[in-house]
């Protein structure tokens, strides 16, 4: 977490905790009473294959098979948080997945993501890992 005002560090460690929970209770557990605590309408859905509202999460998370969400890193500022994630079963073959919530009172109102492939380490340009 970066910044020099500890008011709005403690607001991002918050945000944090409530994403993390958040995500582990809903698609981890596929506890949908988790939508009621953790986010809030209008929730504001910027990923491409979604639409905006929480019924979408209400259909969509059961269905979703052989699904888990590996967080690898995370960063937040304010009511933003960012999370770094190795996600398997939301396409064929794992992906890299950047998700970012807005939260507003403690709850999700807004979503954005950018999924990416992923490819090994010793198939890419530069050697790197991508997680």
């Amino acid at each position: 977490m970066t910044g020099t005002d500890p008011t709005q560090d403690d607001q991002a460690k918050r945000n944090t905790e409530i994403v993390l929970t958040a995500m582990r209770e809903l698609f981890g557990q596929k506890d949908l009473t988790a939508i009621d605590r953790y986010w809030a309408e209008p929730y504001v859905q910027h990923s491409p294959q979604m639409p905006n509202g929480l019924s979408t999460l209400r259909s969509v998370v059961p269905g979703l098979e052989g699904f888990s969400w590996e967080p690898q890193r995370t960063a937040a500022q304010g009511d933003l948080v960012f999370r770094h994630s190795i996600v398997h079963g939301w396409a064929p073959n794992p992906v890299a997945i950047v998700d970012i919530f807005r939260l507003e009172n403690g709850r999700i109102v807004e979503h954005w993501d950018v999924v990416q492939d992923i490819v090994a380490a010793d198939a890419s340009a530069n050697g790197n890992p991508m997680v």
